[in-house]
C-alpha cells in the first residue's frame, strides 16, 4: 500500500507532465530534466536548430553543460525551452511563456540570447519594472535579477561569444553569478 507522502508525490508528477504536454501541444519546445533548478532559455536558433536538430545540442548546448557542471550543478539539474517556435520565425506569447515558466518552476532562469532576454522581458514586464535596480529591471546582460523567485540572468548572446575567447571569458565570468543554490533545509 502506497504511503501518503507516495500519493502526493505521484498526484505532482501526473499534474507536472499533464501541464508540460499541454503546453506542448501549443508550441512549446522543452527539453532536459523537468523540475531542475535551471532553465535554459533560448530565442534565437542556429540553422541546424531550425531544421530539425535538438535545441542546445550543438556547441552552445555542450558549452552551457560543461559551464553548469564546472559550477557544481549535476547532469539533471538543467532544462531547456524556447522563447520562440520551432522553426525560430515566431515569438511565444507572453502569456504562454509565464505559464511554461510557472510550470517548470526553476530557481535561476538564463537567457541565452537577446531574443528570449527581449520575450523574458516581456513577460515579467510589471514584476521587472518594480525592481529598485535600473540595469536589473532591463536585464542588462551580467545583470543578476530576482524575480517571482527566481534569479534571472541574460547572458547576451552565449552562442556568439564562443567563437572569441574574450567573450568566453565574459559568459563564464556571468555565469559564475549562479552557483547552486542547494537544498532548502
Amino acid at each position: 500500500m502506497a504511503s501518503e507522502r507516495d500519493l502526493r508525490r505521484r498526484a505532482y508528477i501526473e499534474k507536472t507532465t499533464f501541464e508540460l504536454s499541454a503546453l506542448a501541444k501549443r508550441g512549446v519546445v522543452m527539453g532536459g530534466d523537468a523540475f531542475s533548478p535551471v532553465l535554459l532559455a533560448k530565442g534565437q536558433l542556429t540553422v541546424e536548430e531550425a531544421a530539425g536538430a535538438a535545441p542546445f545540442s550543438g556547441e552552445d548546448g555542450m558549452a552551457l553543460r560543461a559551464s553548469l557542471s564546472a559550477l557544481g550543478y549535476q547532469p539533471q539539474d538543467w532544462e531547456t525551452v524556447l522563447t520562440c517556435d520551432a522553426t525560430g520565425e515566431k515569438a511565444l506569447e507572453a502569456s504562454l511563456l509565464r505559464e511554461t515558466f510557472c510550470a517548470l518552476d526553476p530557481a535561476t532562469l538564463i537567457c541565452c540570447d537577446e531574443a528570449s532576454a527581449d520575450a523574458v522581458r516581456e513577460t515579467y514586464a510589471d514584476d521587472l519594472a518594480a525592481l529598485d535596480d535600473f540595469e536589473q529591471a532591463l536585464l542588462v546582460p551580467g545583470k543578476v535579477a530576482h524575480v517571482c523567485g527566481m534569479r534571472m540572468l541574460n547572458l547576451g548572446g552565449f552562442a556568439a561569444a564562443l567563437g572569441d575567447a574574450r567573450q568566453k571569458q565574459v559568459m563564464w565570468a556571468r555565469l559564475k553569478q549562479l552557483p547552486p543554490l542547494g537544498e532548502p533545509y
